[in-house]
């Protein structure tokens, strides 16, 4: 009889635990979240989402789970981020500049040659000021689960080495379409052409533009080199990514599927930085070996391209708000050891 009371007990503890372990998936129901990228399907970013996609799926006990539409196949940032708005598509990775329409205080992220180093980057994004800019999407029906790396962008072309801020000059570069890269580039000298990045290849490679400025990873994943001669490191800005969610699709999540979504990003985006550094350290040799001609500016070059980008600096710290800017420039200097 005692042997008999034990095992009931037992088992009624067993029971107790298992109704305790169970609220991480019993609130949990069946979701698969589309993301579309314009990136192709081997980027560091699309790596990423897949990760994302498996940290969903463990955590949730195989109940949710997020499926990747790569190289613009659901259109390009500026049109799934509209989708997200609309709550026709889940999820989407734009460059932080994108968003700049929506809320200009996002611009200051891309105000170029501001960040020396990714650390610097991380200690901005990850502390008090990314999560006040992120603080700001929902109003725009979108929710912002962190900021993923694009990285530091060159400029490639197809015409001419660039070894001086000068010989910019002239150049029709692709950039992002966005003001402040317009102004940034039309202010270097060169003919900048706003394009969507899934048009890009094909209007280099047609000779309709002479070249664009992306991150190394990005440069190579594309696959540029077939169609582009020349690579300065000109490390003109910094470029983010920031994850986003369709507030439509979020408003519609438990508390128990909005932890694990939230858990799931967050490891995502350690996994995203550390891979595409990696990524971007080999991206250079690789881009070597397929043929292109890598130059680097002279320290007193880079200080050209800062003297010449003065004007724009000075308009669009006010244009995305004196304080905002302000603060940026606060953080940094905490992240370099200032006070």
């Amino acid at each position: 009889m005692q042997f008999t009371s034990l095992a009931k007990s037992l088992a009624l503890g067993a029971t107790l635990l298992a109704a305790l372990a169970a609220p991480a998936t019993a609130q949990v129901k069946e979701h698969t979240f589309k993301v579309g990228i314009g990136l192709s399907d081997d980027h560091p970013q699309a790596q990423a989402v897949r990760h994302f996609a498996e940290r969903l799926q463990a955590k949730s006990g195989g109940k949710m789970n997020a499926k990747l539409f790569a190289s613009g196949a659901l259109g390009n940032d500026v049109s799934m981020t509209s989708a997200l708005r609309g709550g026709t598509l889940e999820m989407t990775i734009p460059d932080s500049s994108t968003l700049m329409s929506l809320i200009k205080p996002f611009g200051v992220l891309n105000l170029p040659l501001t960040f020396n180093t990714e650390a610097e980057a991380d200690a901005v994004l990850d502390g008090p000021f990314g999560q006040k800019l992120l603080a700001m999407l929902p109003d725009k029906g979108l929710i912002g689960l962190g900021f993923w790396e694009n990285g530091f962008r060159h400029v490639t072309n197809s015409r001419r080495a660039i070894n001086t801020a000068d010989d910019l000059a002239g150049l029709k570069l692709r950039v992002i379409q966005s003001p402040l890269f317009l102004d940034t580039f039309n202010a270097l000298g060169t003919n900048a052409t706003p394009m969507p990045f899934t048009e890009l290849y094909t209007a280099m490679e047609q000779k309709a533009v002479d070249g664009q400025e992306n991150p190394p990873a990005t440069i190579l994943a594309s696959k540029f080199y077939e169609v582009q001669k020349h690579l300065v490191l000109s490390r003109h800005m910094y470029s983010a990514w920031v994850l986003l969610i369709s507030k439509k699709t979020w408003d519609g999540l438990s508390a128990d599927e909005k932890k694990i979504v939230q858990e799931a990003a967050r490891e995502a985006t350690v996994f995203e930085r550390k891979t595409i550094r990696a990524f971007s350290e080999t991206a250079l040799g690789e881009l070597k070996k397929a043929g292109m001609q890598i130059t680097e500016l002279p320290a007193a070059e880079q200080a050209k391209l800062r003297t010449k980008l003065q004007p724009v600096l000075a308009k669009y710290g006010k244009e995305f708000g004196e304080e905002t800017t302000s603060e940026l420039m606060g953080e940094l200097a905490k992240a370099r050891g200032g006070k």
